[in-house]
């Protein structure tokens, strides 16, 4: 019996070093269409951008920020990384910048393919995905760690 203990912690142990490993390995990325000009952004701009304190870049074109209109754990660590703010903490930013007129929350869309598909198709769109969904219709801007 306690052989079957050990070799079933044994596993389990493994199961979630494994889990551990591909978790902390995704790399959060930035992205704009390939067709932009734009080859680099600052943590600081992104931040600025996604929490509508900049609605252009340093060069003056317009940018379009697009989010995850769920709440999951890519769209958290994006936050945490970028602007030190918790899902709850956003939550609560919006509403207070919307009633007083000085902010706009940005484009959502329901998962990775659709924020790709939406900066693809535009130059001025921002998005961020995991590094693994990065294809030639979009490029890496900034790589969050």
């Amino acid at each position: 019996m306690h052989g079957i203990k050990r070799k079933l912690t044994a596993v389990l142990i493994g199961a979630i070093l494994a889990l551990c490993a591909t978790v902390c390995d995704a790399q959060i990325v930035v992205i704009v269409s390939a067709k932009s000009r734009l080859t680099s952004l600052t943590v600081s701009d992104v931040a600025d951008i996604y929490l509508g304190r900049m609605s252009q870049l340093p060069d003056g074109v317009d940018v379009v920020p697009i989010d995850y209109n769920d709440d999951n754990a890519q769209r958290a660590e994006f936050y945490k990384l970028v602007a030190g703010k918790s899902l709850a903490q956003l939550r609560a930013y919006w509403p207070k910048l919307i009633f007083t007129g000085r902010g706009v929350p940005p484009r959502t869309a329901a998962d990775a393919r659709a924020v790709k598909k939406i900066v693809a198709a535009s130059p001025n769109a921002i998005g961020y995905i995991d590094r693994s969904e990065l294809d030639s219709s979009v490029k890496a801007v900034l790589t969050l760690h």
